[in-house]
């Protein structure tokens, strides 16, 4: 008999892990203390492209927040993201720009000053709807806390695409400071 697939499984599964180790408040207390309080964006350069870029102010392996993971997107001309799924939520709040998610097969548009939210377990995908100007989103997760309860799990079912949109072809994502 084939082992039973935990996609499907009936069985209930355990998310918490236990926590053990060296641990003192004062110790944590002192070290987040110290960290960084105010990062320079000017300094933090987009990765990624050429049609959805990511700036990471603050993210899970920094040890800055407990909590946060925070991050600018900028989908190119007609750009799109990977289309994933993960434990955690997100919130989008859109800066520039006019596009859609499509979110376990439905579409939701969004527009400048909007905020989209990305639900748990959520397969999903953003996409750009102007062929000819960038969209600019300031990200949001709880991502480090899921991390810490060792509730991991986060699937690629497309990857990001590695050429640009034909209208996107050479587009560059915008530095601080630039429109």
């Amino acid at each position: 008999m084939a082992l039973e697939s935990h996609y499907h499984s009936k069985k209930d599964r355990i998310f918490v892990r236990g926590i053990q180790g060296s641990y003192g408040l004062k110790q944590e207390l002192d070290r987040l203390r110290s960290a960084p309080r105010v990062f320079r964006g000017d300094e933090i350069k987009f990765s990624d492209g050429p049609q959805a870029f990511s700036k990471h102010y603050v993210e899970p392996e920094d040890g800055v927040t407990q909590t946060l993971h925070i991050h600018l997107e900028e989908y190119g001309p007609g750009g799109k993201s990977q289309k994933h799924g993960h434990v955690n939520e997100a919130a989008f709040y859109i800066l520039d720009g006019k596009g859609y998610e499509i979110h376990d097969e439905i579409k939701y548009d969004w527009e400048a000053g909007d905020v989209a939210i990305v639900h748990n377990n959520c397969v999903h995908q953003h996409f750009n709807a102007d062929k000819y100007k960038p969209a600019r989103a300031l990200v949001i997760k709880t991502k480090p806390m899921y991390m810490f309860l060792n509730m991991l799990f986060q699937h690629q079912v497309e990857p990001r695409a590695t050429e640009a949109t034909p209208e996107g072809v050479g587009f560059k994502a915008r530095e601080e400071g630039e429109k």
